[in-house]
């Protein structure tokens, strides 16, 4: 037997960074499911690179990756925490992120800045939920993946079951590099298809060995099986697969490379990360399969003037170009992490904010691990770092040369589901906080809060019960506050059933001077889930442009209130019919009043209707209680969608109004005598019953 990692791991696992440049780096994110095992195989990965001496558990709280208290409370990853280490003379840059749903945001802005990620699946639930969810986001975001089916060691364990719900579920081509040779308690290691080698893992070794004949018996197919769908890849390859002739590892590999990077096959490693088997594998994959800064190519975005097309190529000589993924507030001071995709970053330089039109210094810049800072002078293309110093930055804000300005895709926006009245204590605990919930915002962007002008109340809106829990915590713990919490509200959104005109005339007095706007606009309905449009169709050049933008404002202010309730208005058109003047009084202050108005008297006669939100619930139970889940769920105005059977329980698939689902999880446990399991994403905002 030998100790020996794969050629592309002799450089020295625990060494320095070997290599510089694009093609040393990596940019990886470890995404999945809630309990799939993420966080246990960053703590490994971070063990085996040499930056942590000692492996942290999830379940004892003690995981580097949750340095949050409430994440080591939970067992949960809450935060997307980054790090870099080195294996192979590669730097990687690590993100591990959140696997429940209620902090799906955090998933999405770290896709967005990632080159490639390690998708990590439970060997027993295949592709669950979240999974799902979090692979589709990383699809929109073209980001190649490897995947790893960890918890072999598990009862059930089925690897050719996960690989079915990976093509079934995800429309994925996974390409099994490995195979396990036993699972369950039996699980003894891994097949490598590609070298044919048995791997095992005494202690912090990988031992390779030649296959025994019992174990070349279970290897041969699955590896004709590899050889084949790669083969489609490359021509040479498919001849020397059909003639029979023996293929060499150095063939295979960049073959398997190209055809990851261009998305065509997921390769598939396999492993029980708990139990330290099949973790260095992984690595050695990150680095040979996976994608540089440099296979990425050059950034797309538009100039900010002209909105043309603008790439910037990956070379620390081109104009300066960085997204903000991610704002954190760290001692009342904002720590922004960073993308850098073009140019170079430098300490104590100028860059324009381009989002926001604005020039920011560049404070200091620091690798992060965890909660930990290793300072730069300097930062290039492909870096991931935080930066200090700067006022201005928010979530989704570019990052360029002045001279060479580029607005790069902002990260999508969700919409908030569930709001709680907060009051503070005292009159002096208000405007503290005020500024706690303020600083919240501005990490968060699926936060939001807002004033009830009635109550007086504080309304504070997210994701889900999880999610505004752990807000309150976070003011309780690090703001020293303890306001009243009212119980959680659904919020909803509303949008109209048919069409309708409206008009308004604004002839006021204000300051002094007279302000006159006259408007008559129609509104029509639009389908589910297009969004609201605008057409002013007028002959923008008989209109003066501050009068024009402040009817454009005053239509915004009407569509985020609508003539029921005062919810947020969507899937609506609006068509501006006619403006009126008034010779030396119309003002852009009359015009935007106007709209607003003549908007809000259309909504009230065009039929409103409240859309609520209604949540996708996935239930894996035991045939035993299926009646009782469906049961359950009629009870609460389920409609059911599927009904099958996963590694041997019923899972039940329904469409259920967020509003009946408060405290579904303590009820489910009671009629299961807590075997159930439940998860719950939000689907839509549909009409209410």
């Amino acid at each position: 037997m030998s100790s020996q990692h794969p050629p592309v791991a002799a450089e020295g696992a625990r060494s320095p960074r070997a290599q510089k440049g694009l093609h040393s780096l990596r940019n990886i994110g470890i995404i999945a499911h809630i309990d799939a095992g993420k966080t246990t195989l960053s703590e490994r990965i971070l063990y085996y690179a040499g930056k942590i001496h000692r492996m942290g558990e999830v379940h004892e709280g003690t995981a580097t990756m949750d340095y949050l208290p409430e994440e080591q409370e939970r067992g949960i990853t809450i935060t997307s925490a980054c790090t870099t280490c080195y294996w192979a003379g590669r730097q990687i840059n690590i993100i591990d992120t959140p696997g429940h749903v209620d902090f799906t945001i955090e998933v999405e802005r770290s896709l967005r800045v990632l080159d490639g990620a390690v998708g990590v699946f439970c060997g027993v639930s295949g592709v669950e939920p979240q999974s799902e969810t979090v692979w589709r986001q990383s699809e929109h975001y073209r980001v190649p993946k490897l995947a790893f089916v960890n918890k072999m060691d598990r009862p059930g364990a089925d690897f050719e079951a996960v690989l079915g719900s990976m093509r079934q579920r995800l429309g994925a081509n996974p390409l099994a590099i490995q195979v396990p040779v036993g699972s369950g308690s039996d699980f003894s290691g891994v097949i490598d298809l590609v070298r044919m080698e048995m791997l095992t893992f005494p202690g912090d070794e990988v031992l390779r060995a030649p296959l025994t004949d019992e174990q070349r018996a279970l290897a041969e197919p699955w590896r004709d099986k590899m050889l084949e769908t790669l083969a489609e890849f490359d021509d040479a390859l498919m001849d020397a697969y059909l003639s029979g002739e023996e293929i060499a590892v150095s063939t295979v590999v960049p073959i398997i490379r190209r055809a990851c990077i261009g998305r065509g096959v997921v390769p598939v490693l396999v492993g029980s990360a708990l139990r330290n088997m099949g973790v260095q594998p992984v690595m050695d994959a990150v680095c040979e399969y996976l994608p540089s800064p440099a296979d990425i190519g050059p950034v797309h975005g538009l100039d900010p003037a002209t909105h043309k097309p603008v790439e910037l190529a990956p070379d620390p000589t081109a104009p300066l170009s960085a997204l903000v993924f991610k704002v954190i507030m760290e001692a009342g001071r904002r720590l922004a992490l960073v993308r850098v995709y073009s140019g170079t970053l430098a300490e104590g330089a100028d860059a324009l904010n381009v989002t926001q039109g604005k020039a920011e210094r560049i404070g200091r810049i620091f690798h992060l691990h965890a909660d930990q800072k290793e300072p730069l002078s300097k930062a290039g293309p492909g870096e991931i770092v935080a930066l200090t110093g700067m006022k201005l930055p928010r979530t989704g804000d570019t990052l360029a040369d002045k001279a060479h300005p580029i607005l790069l895709e902002s990260i999508s926006q969700y919409k908030p589901v569930l709001s709680m009245a907060l009051e503070p204590r005292n009159t002096e605990e208000l405007d503290k906080l005020v500024e706690a919930l303020n600083r919240l915002l501005l990490e968060d962007p699926t936060l939001t809060s807002a004033r009830d002008e009635d109550s007086g109340q504080l309304i504070l809106s997210g994701m889900g019960e999880l999610h505004l829990e752990v807000v309150l915590e976070r003011i309780r713990r690090e703001h020293g506050l303890s306001p009243r919490a009212g119980k959680p509200q659904v919020v909803c959104q509303e949008t109209i059933t048919r069409e309708a005109r409206g008009e308004a005339e604004f002839h006021r007095e204000l300051g002094g001077q007279m302000h006159y706007g006259k408007v008559l606009l129609s509104v029509a309905p639009r389908p589910r889930d297009q969004g609201n449009e605008v057409h002013v169709p007028l002959d923008m050049t008989a209109w003066p442009k501050p009068w024009l933008d402040a009817l454009a404002e005053g239509l915004e202010d009407g569509l985020l209130s609508g003539a029921l309730q005062g919810f947020p208005v969507q899937d609506v058109s609006v068509r501006v019919e006619e403006l009126g003047r008034l010779e030396g009084q119309s003002s852009a202050v009359g015009y935007r009043m106007a709209a607003s108005q003549a908007l809000k008297n259309a909504l009230r006669e065009a039929r409103p209707a409240l859309l609520e939100p209604i949540m996708y619930l996935e239930i894996g139970v035991p045939d035993d209680f299926v009646g009782d889940v469906i049961g359950l769920l009629g009870s609460k105005g389920a409609k059911i969608e599927n009904l099958f059977d996963r590694a041997g329980q019923k899972v039940v698939q329904a469409l259920t109004p967020l509003r009946r689902l408060f405290g579904f999880s303590t009820e489910l446990r009671s009629a299961t005598q807590g075997r159930a399991g439940v998860v719950m994403k939000f689907a839509r905002f549909d009409l209410m019953d």
